[in-house]
Formats: structure tokens, C-alpha cells, sequence
């Protein structure tokens, strides 16, 4: 098999105008280009950094999808309406109920979308808040991230679509109203007016950007966060600017399984306790239904007043969520041949270790965990050896709210009129998840309107000729 480098395009090939200008080299912003070019616009791509794919790079555990071959292929009879509440039920009921029933609605087509790119997800497992498994993963139980932005790179490669990094948009150019370029900066190329008849905005959360931080949830300064470092929020600055509305910005979500003891930051995804990972105390013992939604098992967390938790698994759940073999040779993950051996060297009681790890895989054999209810990532106990343990802390993970959109993906002013030309999709944009997003929502959201943003822009600029 031939190793694939994407090679981003010479700024000397840099054209004056385009139909379509994207911002952002994410999993959202390259899905719209690529859904545009196919339905006949000139598209470009301007990405800040050096390196490309933001934060969809560093997905984990899987993409939501219902009603799918892959479903049906593991026996998993699933719905619209089931996804559509639980989602709704996750994000405590503030969800934009226009947008989630769109996004509910498509998840199947996504999935099927990408297929036809080859991109090629065949395996299934749960995430917390959700009763059915419905995250869809690569072959072999991979991480999405990598596999996801590689797909789609190769795509804007074979299409040559160009990707200018380290080109940052500085401003959106308006004329009578209407959207009509932006102002880029690039380090050979200095500032330039790039003329388009419309303009994407993918660009991501806010994260990383402390001042946005501050004023809209300080109280989590005091956390790290799993995000790249280009998270800043440039693109909502942008909307604000060209007369967009935000929504939703004090809704920033923690992420209770974060690995900080090294000089990177690793989330520990989802999956792994959907695979089914375990997480105890200092004592030993567990304290949670490790599947609840994130808020709740980042709460658990919080009230234990110690330094984290610690998940714990075994090699039998590694080769299930097969992120896990990361993990582990990261050096994220301490190893134990016995859960006694473990239990010494990551300095908890092993009599309890040893007693806690036995009741659960007797809740798991019986499929009922009579300690905290879980009724999902239960296919399989800890017990083949070597057994692991990461020890975890909650970071702040991904900002909820943003750019105020609607289906269509048009951004949105205050009184609820489209800024012409101008559309934003992605983590950018807020409203679909409410208080609290639910995992493997993130990356179904980046296809399911990363694709319409792309037939919208198609729409608008055939609606000028």
C-alpha cells in the first residue's frame, strides 16, 4: 500500500477569485469543498496553520449515524426518533430543534457519502447518553481522526482542490449587503483581497482562546484543554463582524477523560469505555455509570475532591477499541500482568482493585450492573491480561455555542435574517448540541453539514448567474 502525504498548494497558484471560499482545513470545511467542486464551484480551502485538519484530527471514537448497513450488520435495530430524543435528552432539551432534526435526518446519507469517497466505516460501539451503539468507526476499530482527514484529503488531492496553509483570513470583504471575498494574509504572498461569491466560515471552537474564555466561561480557566492550538475562534469573530449573531457561547463542554501527566495532552475517547473500560476512585472502587452523558461523568469526577480517576481495562477491550494500542504505546497507560500487579503500581488497594474488577465482570456476564445501572459498553469483562490503567483528569473539550445558523447553514443576524453569502458549519457554529454534546455527535455534525453548506454555496452562486 502506497503512504499518502497531502501536499498543500504553492501560494503562486493563488487566483484572485473563486466561487467558494472555505475556511478552515477541518473535516467540515474539506467535506464542503469537495461536496461543492462535485456539483460544479470553483472551491478553495485557506487554513491558517502549517498543519491541516484541526481538531478533527484528533476525533477518537467514532461517527453517529442511525438506521445504517452497519447497524443492521451487528443486529442493531435503531431510529431517527431514538437518536433525535436522546440527543435531545443530552443536551438537557436546548438543543435548536431545527437543526438537530436535520442533522438526525442525515446521518445515514453521511455515512453512505462517504463510502462513495471510499472512506469506509464498518464497526460500531457506544457512547455515553446514548442506549444503542451508533458510533461508527474504521475497520479494525481505529480512531476516526486520522483515517477521516486522510480520506478526505485524498479526495481534495484527486480533485485538486486547492489548500493554501498558513494563510489566514483576516476579514470578510461585504458589497451592498452581500458577502464578496475575504482578505487573506499569507507570509510570501503579504495581504490580498480574494474576491468570491460566497464564503464558508469552518474554522472551530474557541477553546484555546483564553480572552473568549474569560468572558464566557471563566470558571473553566482553571482546566487544560484536549484542543489544537488554532481553536481560537477566529471565524466567530469574523461572523460577529459581517453582522452575524452568536448562540449558545457560555455552553463549553468538559471532556471527563483527559490523560495530562505528559507534556501533550491526550484525550482518552469515549470508545474505550464504551468497549468496556471501567473508572475507579483512589480507593479502587468505582463511583459512576462510566456511559452516562459527559457532564455527568465529569460531575462524578469532580465530587470524588482528588485528583482525577483512573480508567482501567485489559487487553481483551484494547483489541476492541484499537485507539487503546495508542494509548498504550504513548506510554499513557500503566500495565499489570495481575489486577494485583496493577493495583501496586498505580498505588491502590488491590484487595479492592481485585473485588471491583471481579463484581463488574459479574454485572457484565449478567448484563446487569446493579451498583450503577450502565446498560451499555458491556460486551465484555476485564479479564485477559495484561490488564492497564490511565489515570485522567477532565479538560475542557469543545465550546457548544458560536455562529448562529440555521439548517441551510446561512449564518444568521439578530433578528433572525441570512447574511447573504455567508455560511458557517461545524464546531464554529451553535445551536445543535445544547448544554452538553453527545460523543461521536461532533464528527457526524462535521459531514452531515459540511455536505449541505457545500450544496447551499452550489444553490447560491447558481442563483447569481
Amino acid at each position: 500500500m502506497v503512504k499518502f502525504n497531502f501536499s498543500c498548494t504553492n501560494i503562486d497558484n493563488l487566483k484572485s477569485s473563486y466561487d467558494f471560499v472555505v475556511i478552515g482545513s477541518g473535516a467540515t470545511g474539506m467535506t464542503a469543498a469537495i461536496q461543492s467542486q462535485e456539483l460544479g464551484l470553483d472551491v478553495v480551502i485557506f487554513e491558517k496553520l502549517n498543519s491541516l485538519g484541526g481538531n478533527s484530527m484528533r476525533a477518537s471514537t467514532g461517527m453517529n449515524a442511525v438506521e445504517t448497513m452497519t447497524q443492521l450488520k451487528y443486529q442493531i435495530i435503531d431510529s431517527q426518533e431514538s437518536f433525535y430524543e436522546e440527543t435531545l435528552k443530552g443536551g438537557k432539551g436546548s438543543n435548536n430543534k431545527e437543526l438537530l432534526s436535520y442533522f438526525v435526518r442525515h446521518t445515514e446519507s453521511a455515512i453512505e457519502w462517504l463510502s462513495y469517497h471510499n472512506i469506509e466505516l464498518n464497526e460500531i460501539v457506544s457512547t455515553g447518553g446514548m442506549s444503542k451503539k451508533r458510533a461508527h468507526q474504521p475497520t479494525g476499530a481505529t480512531a476516526i481522526g486520522g483515517y477521516l482527514v486522510k480520506g478526505l484529503q485524498q479526495q481534495l488531492a484527486e480533485k485538486r482542490i486547492p489548500v493554501f496553509n498558513q494563510t489566514k483570513v483576516l476579514s470578510l470583504v461585504k458589497n451592498d449587503g452581500h458577502i464578496s471575498g475575504v482578505e487573506i494574509e499569507h507570509p510570501q504572498a503579504g495581504k490580498k483581497i480574494i474576491n468570491a461569491k460566497t464564503v464558508l466560515i469552518a474554522s472551530g471552537g474557541f477553546a484555546q482562546n483564553r480572552a473568549m474564555m474569560s468572558v464566557y466561561a471563566p470558571d473553566l480557566l482553571r482546566l487544560s484543554t484536549t484542543n489544537h492550538p488554532g481553536a481560537t475562534g477566529d471565524g466567530i469573530n469574523l461572523a460577529t463582524t459581517a453582522g452575524g449573531a452568536l448562540v449558545d457561547m457560555n455552553k463549553v463542554q468538559v471532556h471527563p477523560t483527559a490523560q495530562q501527566e505528559t507534556d501533550h495532552i491526550y484525550l482518552i475517547g469515549e470508545g474505550l469505555r464504551g468497549a468496556g473500560a471501567i473508572l475507579i476512585n483512589h480507593l479502587g472502587k468505582r463511583f459512576t455509570n462510566e456511559m452516562a452523558t459527559r457532564d455527568q461523568v465529569t460531575k462524578a469526577i469532580n465530587d470524588l475532591h482528588q485528583d482525577g480517576a483512573t480508567l482501567v481495562f485489559d487487553q481483551g477491550i484494547c483489541e476492541a477499541f484499537k485507539a487503546a494500542d495508542f494509548y498504550v504505546a504513548m506510554g499513557l497507560a500503566v500495565s499489570g500482568n495481575t489486577i494485583y500487579e496493577l493495583a501496586e503500581k498505580i498505588g491502590v488497594n488491590h484487595n479492592n482493585l481485585e473485588k471491583t474488577v471481579s463484581s463488574w465482570n459479574m454485572y457484565q456476564r449478567a448484563f446487569e450492573d446493579i451498583a450503577f445501572d450502565r446498560q451499555t459498553g458491556m460486551d465484555r469483562g476485564i479479564e485477559k491480561s495484561p490488564y492497564y490503567a490511565i489515570h485522567i483528569k477532565p479538560a475542557v473539550h469543545y465550546t457548544m455555542g458560536g455562529i448562529k445558523i440555521n439548517r441551510l447553514t446561512e449564518v444568521l443576524n439578530e433578528i433572525g435574517e441570512a447574511v447573504p453569502g455567508l455560511f458557517a458549519a461545524g464546531e464554529v457554529a451553535g445551536g445543535l448540541h445544547g448544554d452538553n454534546r453527545i460523543g461521536g455527535n461532533s464528527i457526524a455534525e462535521t459531514i452531515v453539514f459540511g455536505r449541505q453548506a457545500g450544496q447551499q454555496a452550489a444553490k447560491h452562486v447558481l442563483s447569481l448567474s
